[in-house]
């Protein structure tokens, strides 16, 4: 069914203005003021509203066996919850363990999309050892149009490469032309850090950050910036969480490292306070790097807003309060990673980022959907409004007022981290490929809808 979305404040990231905007296979074929309504058309009116390319989350998990458990959304329940918030393509992280090979996990992860996710989708791929079985399978995977690798510097033993593989996995990247995404720490010093609290005693929730510092991110952005360099290979640092991370980042940069930085929604608006709440509450909000100190909002907002740092993501990982976080009662090592936060990134962003001015409209779309498109090779089919783009669209409403609660969310997790958080402005209409996904925050028409993209 063809599309007319009228009377929209079109913003994209380098351009504002009101137009018409008219959508027919899949795609936006024409922009431009009083369009004609062809008979048959469905017609959205946008006035007063802004008009955004649908946005994308570049760091999600949506299928994740992780710690024993395994993370409570699916990519049903996850994809509805993403674009009820205005999302309309996810990357999610396909990590299999070492013990896996690389062509089953993504596979399985393949397999638990199709059919499902209400959103597109494509994946990172997760590289957790490295050797010659290893290597035919990568460049197969890369041929087949999975255009990242994504690498652990930490979970020693489960996910976590060494040194060597580390740099073999560049070298094939850089021959490949693909981006290298790194969860950048030092795992042999967190496992020393967590032992040392253990035997002092110190188990609980609000003991995981002492065992994930600061220095301890910096130090494994370092670590990748020298490796990057020597193998002069793009890389792309996900969940980025303080300044000294940042800082070293930079410095990458500056030497030349084709580097790309990502931070996530929780880091900007939530703070290690929330993980030290008492009776067990702070385990809900233990992800790795754990959240830190207020101070570093400021840092990394300023990194948006000034282009040092490219992308706001979620690093989605929901695992349940009552059935799975208490995994780690009495020792938070055993407490799963994760904050899940698919929904409610866009409303957080809009609120704290372009509401407060630290953000302005084009930021917010660049760090939300035009960036991703761009590093991760989707532009301009994705992550902008021109004719031959996808017809992925958010209608958004500045001028709505809400509160965000667990009662009613649509991701399958059975809390809300950012629960009691007002916000303002909401996606009041979501298209993906041209057809209606989302109302007024809720999903609407089949399951099943969402598309893989293979990357080129």
């Amino acid at each position: 069914m063809a599309l007319l979305i009228k009377n929209g404040e079109i913003v994209t990231g380098d351009s504002r203005y009101v137009a018409d905007i008219w959508c027919e296979d899949a795609t936006i074929t024409r922009i431009g003021r009083d369009l004609p309504v062809p008979p048959g058309a469905e017609v959205v009116d946008a006035t007063g509203k802004f008009v955004f390319p649908g946005f994308i989350d570049p760091h999600t998990h949506l299928h994740l066996p992780f710690m024993g458990t395994c993370a409570k959304d699916s990519f049903l329940s996850g994809t509805r919850a993403a674009v009820a918030g205005g999302t309309t393509t996810v990357f999610d992280m396909c990590c299999p363990p070492r013990s896996a090979e690389p062509a089953d996990g993504l596979a399985e992860w393949m397999k638990k999309a199709a059919g499902r996710a209400c959103c597109d989708y494509s994946f990172h791929m997760g590289v957790t050892r490295f050797d010659a079985g290893v290597e035919g399978q990568l460049r197969q995977i890369v041929a087949a149009g999975i255009q990242s690798f994504k690498i652990f510097l930490a979970y020693q033993g489960a996910f976590g490469i060494d040194d060597a593989e580390l740099f073999k996995t560049l070298r094939l990247a850089r021959e490949l032309g693909v981006v290298t995404a790194a969860h950048c720490e030092n795992a042999a010093l967190i496992t020393e850090l967590q032992q040392q609290l253990l035997a002092e005693g110190k188990t609980g929730p609000e003991w995981h950050h002492a065992s994930r510092p600061p220095r301890v991110e910096a130090g494994g952005v370092h670590h990748l910036m020298m490796f990057a360099e020597l193998a002069d290979a793009p890389v792309y640092i996900v969940h980025l969480s303080c300044r000294e991370a940042l800082e070293e980042a930079v410095r990458g940069r500056l030497r030349g490292v084709d580097v790309r930085i990502e931070t996530l929604i929780q880091h900007l608006v939530l703070d290690k306070s929330a993980a030290e709440r008492p009776d067990f509450e702070g385990a809900k909000f233990v992800m790795s790097p754990p959240l830190r100190d207020r101070e570093n909002q400021s840092a990394l907002w300023s990194a948006l807003a000034q282009g040092l740092a490219d992308t706001v993501a979620t690093d989605h990982a929901p695992f349940d309060f009552q059935t799975q976080k208490t995994l780690g009662l009495g020792d938070f090592t055993k407490i799963p990673n994760g904050i899940p936060s698919i929904s409610e990134r866009i409303p957080l962003l809009y609120t704290h980022g372009v509401c407060t001015g630290r953000l302005d409209l084009h930021s917010l779309v660049n760090v939300a959907s035009t960036n991703a498109a761009k590093i991760f090779n989707l532009f301009p089919r994705k992550g902008t409004i021109q004719p031959g783009a996808d017809a992925d669209v958010v209608v958004f409403d500045p001028a709505w007022r809400g509160t965000i609660f667990h009662a009613g969310q649509i991701s399958a997790v059975d809390y809300n981290a950012f629960e009691g958080f007002e916000v303002r402005g909401r996606a009041a209409v979501v298209t993906l490929r041209g057809q209606i996904a989302a109302r007024d925050g809720s999903p609407t028409g089949p399951a099943g809808r969402g598309q893989f993209l293979a990357r080129s």
